[in-house]
């Protein structure tokens, strides 16, 4: 029969849509039980310590950390109460991240800005938890914010969790008030004082302590990886059955076969790190070392009754790209891993931390077919291994169709834009050319919020063409919906581009007499080659040009008027923006020191005979 292992334990996910401060929360949490001292002047947040996450503001690798708490007052007063706190991340492209680590908790946290309510990344986690049956606590947070609405608020999530197919059991949640900047919350809206004890009682009270029994045979789902230099990599998980001590015997519970090791050392997490344990137990969360090769989604079992638990399921990919070796002249110039094998290792060693993706050989030796949930998930991939100093090239994104039934469907996503009322005019009509059904439109103080349907592929380069068209107004979230049928239609960018026409370093009266004729990419003595993307043109074909070309001098002598020409700023080219903006034909240079544009053909001859070629085909 099952019992509770530790009854002041507690294993919590916090569920929230990017930026509506998550780790922030948890930082005031880990702050009240004395885990570490705060300082609101440092722009930092504990959870989020990857260079990247750090930057772009989201959490993108789930970690854990836990908090002592010994209450002075209430029901658990005197009790040492274990709290496990996993951040999960905010954005469907990294639902491989999320549902594994939902797989670790008994219940979540859905906390929710009190101005903008669940957005779509909200409800794809939401709803992944609720597929596991977790208990949830909702947190409104921001309720410091002097256009709060958190009556609004909390009326939007019941609507959601409606939507989502929730239970009357999990319709009738707990609510919090918070403000995890100013590190209070309460159990009455209009209370903007206090800390953090009434969402810590919230959270012992109302979320189960984990089931299952010490006297079973061990089961440990491994539900993450670590590597340190000195003991290779770290198993993470949950101890579902049994327990584990240190040094003790172990199978690891494969796939497709069962492999003998031992667990040499053991740790349970503690405040921001892991502390060595003798024994875990059924329910804790802990981490292993010395088991040698496994795989995320493996389990630890004991050798006289091995017995796997079932692997992590996870969405399939709805995007892919394809990866090949840099060939452009300027390979191998900062790159240090510019090899199809070493891009090759590189990825296969990403398969086994990175569920949702995959990866497959492509059409020639030096090509690989990487599939993903979506373009952060794979652009955050390219901006790592661009980091670590791989050279490569990808091309444009490729929506991933199925059939269903007979029929070629394509994956319909939820989209919001919030946006000011001048500008819905321009939204309305962009989503109108990319295909999108318009589901709702309200106000929200001086924001229009618009949720609409729109396929997949006409979500590709969306956002560049949405910031131009409202002024760098706009902001846009959107999650996976549903498959339907597809669409003939066929999303091309409007204008052509400026190709260059021969190798050399950009001039600077070259610049100047192109700029009138576009936007130029490329700053003036930057090395360009023949092939390269070096600007947009103005109309919608694309255009062969000479940048390096220099000025003739001569003998005359020019008027100050005439010699003083402003050039034009050039448009900086992200590794987001550029995998946007690409064409069919095109690719982007990705290495250490810069992002380029470029054509798949290089040759500007035999780009006219390619197109030649195909128009008399068809």
């Amino acid at each position: 029969m099952n019992h509770t292992a530790d009854p002041d334990l507690r294993n919590l996910a916090i569920i929230a849509h990017v930026d509506h401060g998550k780790t922030t929360l948890v930082d005031s949490m880990l702050a009240y039980c004395g885990s570490m001292e705060l300082n609101r002047d440092e722009a930092d947040c504990v959870l989020d310590s990857d260079p990247l996450e750090k930057e772009r503001g989201i959490t993108i690798t789930s970690k854990n950390c836990a908090v002592t708490w010994r209450p002075r007052s209430g029901d658990f007063q005197g009790r040492t109460c274990r709290i496990n706190i996993i951040d999960t991340p905010g954005h469907a492209d990294f639902g491989g991240e999320v549902e594994r680590v939902l797989k670790m908790a008994d219940g979540v946290l859905l906390l929710v800005d009190a101005f903008e309510g669940p957005m779509p990344q909200t409800r794809f986690v939401l709803g992944k938890a609720l597929e596991l049956d977790h208990p949830i606590i909702v947190v409104i947070n921001k309720c410091d914010r002097p256009n709060a609405r958190p009556d609004g608020v909390l009326n939007e999530v019941f609507d959601l969790l409606v939507a989502l197919g929730a239970s009357d059991e999990r319709l009738d949640f707990p609510v919090v008030y918070a403000s995890g900047r100013d590190g209070w919350t309460s159990l009455e809206e209009g209370v903007h004082e206090g800390d953090m004890q009434p969402l810590l009682e919230s959270v012992m009270e109302h979320l189960p302590a984990p089931e299952g029994s010490a006297d079973l045979p061990l089961q440990m789902l491994i539900a993450s990886l670590d590597y340190s230099p000195y003991s290779g990599r770290i198993a993470v998980g949950r101890v579902f059955a049994g327990a584990l001590a240190a040094g003790q015997a172990v199978v690891v519970c494969h796939e497709h076969e069962h492999r003998p090791a031992r667990a040499q050392k053991v740790y349970r997490f503690k405040d921001l790190g892991r502390v060595p344990a003798e024994l875990v137990s059924v329910g804790d969360l802990c981490a292993v070392e010395g088991l040698g090769d496994f795989e995320i989604g493996d389990t630890i079992a004991c050798p006289e009754q091995p017995s796997p638990i079932a692997r992590i399921a996870v969405d399939e990919p709805t995007l892919h790209m394809l990866f090949r070796i840099n060939d452009s002249p300027n390979a191998g110039r900062s790159g240090q891993f510019v090899t199809s094998r070493q891009i090759a290792e590189r990825l296969d060693r990403e398969l086994r931390s990175n569920l949702a993706l995959r990866v497959e050989p492509g059409e020639g030796a030096e090509e690989f077919k990487v599939s993903g949930r979506g373009l952060l998930h794979l652009g955050i991939l390219l901006e790592n291994m661009r980091r670590e100093g791989y050279e490569l090239t990808v091309g444009r994104p490729q929506v991933i169709e199925k059939t269903i039934d007979g029929v070629t469907c394509e994956p319909i996503e939820l989209l919001t834009i919030d946006v000011d009322e001048a500008n819905v005019g321009a939204a309305m009509e962009l989503l109108g050319t990319r295909g999108g059904e318009v589901q709702s439109l309200e106000q929200r103080n001086d924001r229009m919020h618009i949720e609409c349907e729109i396929p997949a592929r006409g979500l590709i380069g969306l956002r560049s063409h949405l910031l131009t068209a409202t002024g760098g107004e706009a902001v846009m979230y959107h999650t996976f919906a549903r498959y339907a049928p597809t669409r003939s239609t066929t999303y091309r960018r409007s204008n052509g581009v400026m190709v260059a026409t021969a190798d050399g370093q950009a001039a600077t009266y070259s610049m100047i007499n192109l700029s009138q004729r576009g936007i130029l990419f490329v700053e003036p003595q930057d090395v360009v080659y023949t092939g390269q993307i070096v600007g947009e043109n103005a109309r919608d074909n694309d255009l062969g040009v000479n940048i390096v070309k220099g000025k003739a001098f001569s003998n005359v002598r020019e008027s100050n008027k005439e010699a003083t020409v402003v050039l034009k700023s050039s448009r900086e080219i992200t590794l987001e923006s550029a995998l946007e903006y690409i064409q069919d034909d095109e690719l982007v240079e990705i290495t250490p020191d810069a992002i380029r544009l470029r054509k798949r053909i290089l040759d500007e001859t035999r780009r006219k005979q390619l197109a030649r070629s195909q128009k008399s085909a068809t």
